[in-house]
Parts: C-alpha cells; sequence; structure tokens
C-alpha cells in the first residue's frame, strides 16, 4: 500500500503583524512586528507532514506575481513534491493577512488570488500521482466543487481522504462529502456543518454523531486548549490537550492535520496518530509564526520526551 500523503489545497502568504491592540475604525496604532512568512492552510498541513518525514505531494495554484516563485522553493526546500504546483497568468498569489496579539491569540483575512484556480481538472491532470497516495488532505481555500470532485475521485479508488472544513462554509452539501474518511472541523465549523449547538461536550459529540451518520467515517473536533475530540458512530473520545506557553496559535490546527495525516499513513492507528498530533501542535504555538514554528521530527522528539513523556513513541 502506498505511504505517500497528497495535499488537494491552498497555498498563501503570510503578512503577520504583531500587535499591542487592534485598532478602533478610523484609528492608526503603530505595531512593534511585521513578517512576511509561506503559509495557507494546505500547505501548512504539507509542511507539518514533510518535517515529520512523511512523503508529500501537492496540488495548488500560484500568482504570477513576486510571491509565486519562493512558495514554490519553499516547498521545495521542505521536500514536497511540487510538479503540480502551476502558475496562474494574471493572477495575484494567495495572501494572508494576519494579526496577533500578546497573547498568542490570531485574527486572519485571506484572499484566495490563485487558489479560487485550482479547479477539479488540476486533480485529473496529477490523478496518476494522487493515485500512489494513500491519504488525501483538503481544506476549503479552494473551490468547492474542487473538494467535491476530489472526495469523489478518491472514494472510486479506495483511496482515504480528510477535509478541514476551514474557513467554514455555508454552502458546504453534507452529501457531497459523506464519502470523506476524515472529517477535522474546529466547535464553530462543527455548529455550522451540523446546525445543532456545541456548546458542551455532549452537545459536540451530538453534533459530530450526526455527521457520522450522514456516512463520514470520523470526525475529529478540534478543540484548541482543549485538545480534541474523536466521534464515530460507536465512540466519542477525548484527546487531551499539552499544557504550554502559548506565543502565537496560527497554524496551530495545521500542524495537528499534518502530524496527524504523518502518524496515521505511518501507524494506521487513528486514536495513537491524534495523541501524537496533539502534542505536535502544542510544540508549534510555543514559536511565532506558522511553518517556521512547526518541528522537524528530531525536534519533536526532544519535545515530546519532556513534555508528553509517557506518549508511546510510533
Amino acid at each position: 500500500m502506498a505511504s505517500k500523503i497528497g495535499v488537494v489545497g491552498s497555498n498563501m502568504v503570510d503578512l503577520i503583524t504583531y500587535i499591542d491592540r487592534m485598532p478602533g475604525p478610523g484609528e492608526t496604532l503603530e505595531a512593534p512586528v511585521f513578517e512576511i512568512g509561506c503559509g495557507g492552510k494546505g500547505a501548512n498541513q504539507a509542511v507539518a507532514a514533510a518535517l515529520l518525514g512523511a512523503r508529500v505531494m501537492m496540488v495548488t495554484r500560484v500568482g504570477d506575481d513576486v510571491f509565486a516563485d519562493n512558495t514554490v522553493a519553499n516547498l521545495g526546500r521542505y521536500g514536497i513534491d511540487t510538479r503540480h504546483v502551476r502558475k496562474v497568468p494574471g493572477r495575484s498569489s494567495g495572501v494572508a493577512p494576519i494579526f496577533v496579539d500578546p497573547s498568542g491569540e490570531n485574527s486572519i483575512l485571506i484572499v484566495k488570488g490563485a487558489n479560487a484556480d485550482l479547479l477539479p481538472a488540476a486533480v485529473d491532470e496529477a490523478a496518476a500521482d494522487l493515485a500512489a497516495c494513500r491519504l488525501i488532505l483538503m481544506q476549503m481555500e479552494v473551490p468547492v466543487e474542487t473538494v467535491y470532485h476530489t472526495i469523489d475521485w478518491a472514494a472510486q479508488r479506495g483511496i482515504e481522504t480528510l477535509l478541514n472544513p476551514a474557513p467554514a462554509a455555508a454552502d458546504l452539501q453534507l452529501e457531497r462529502i459523506r464519502h470523506v474518511t476524515f472529517l477535522v472541523p474546529n466547535e464553530s465549523e462543527l455548529a455550522l456543518l451540523s446546525g445543532m449547538p456545541t456548546g458542551s461536550r455532549e452537545e459536540i459529540v451530538a453534533a459530530a454523531r450526526f455527521l457520522v451518520r450522514q456516512g463520514i467515517r470520523v470526525v475529529i473536533v478540534t478543540l484548541g486548549r482543549r485538545g480534541a475530540c474523536l466521534v464515530t458512530a460507536d465512540t466519542a473520545v477525548e484527546i487531551a490537550p499539552v499544557a504550554v506557553a502559548a506565543r502565537d496559535t496560527t497554524g496551530a490546527g495545521d500542524a495537528f492535520i499534518g502530524a496527524f495525516a504523518h502518524f496515521y499513513v505511518k501507524t494506521q492507528d487513528v486514536l495513537a496518530s491524534l495523541r501524537q498530533a496533539a502534542v505536535y501542535a502544542a510544540h508549534s504555538i510555543t514559536r511565532a509564526g506558522t511553518q517556521k514554528a512547526y518541528a522537524n521530527a528530531q525536534e519533536f522528539a526532544s519535545f515530546r520526551q519532556t513534555h508528553a513523556p509517557d506518549l508511546p513513541v510510533v
């Protein structure tokens, strides 16, 4: 069985401003620090998995602007297969202005740019290489029709898929995603998809079980500082968080998913992989930035030994 991870998803240029507070309407404030980095939910998840040692390929689109070549080169530096990363003439690359407050919490805007041109035909063009993947990751920073097409294409070939339904999209049709293997929403995305409250653990499990009844095999709800919750038709298991001092929470969810993908493809053990992913995501928020905050395999092993010494090495 193939051991490669495919990512059909987005890339962004992160424009990160560290602020003391957000300005009000008509107000101008000075901010202490600004940085530019590579991001986007698809690229972030690909980088996290690759840093841990996974074989990763990416299907994505960049603009024909000053950011494009750097984005492709950045993916290549992590060993990600970029043969299906293409430029779109006349388009900007995707950008994400990010504002991070002193507590590490962030507010993010996204401009899709060339990500909006990642159409179903791109999946067909990459079919031979995607067919060699064990797991394909998707997110909602690209056209929804591409997500639907990828899920259907993979289901027909017996390839497992993971959808991170973020940013939340009210028009996401449950009927069109029912063949996805893993759905990984946060609480607000779960509420939007299910139409049910998610204010308590019982409500989260009930909402997730509703999605499972639609055909989705596994729902993994990310809960930020409270960890995560794994829900299937007959199981609901809490994934404990790891306590750390947060510096920047940007990209933590993507770190979690990328790490889960790596460990799941390696072990086929969902629960063990989620526990590893929770530790990896905790490490990511101790550093500033997105991809540059992610640990490689050696750094993660050291952090795990210190912060989760009872967690088995996989």
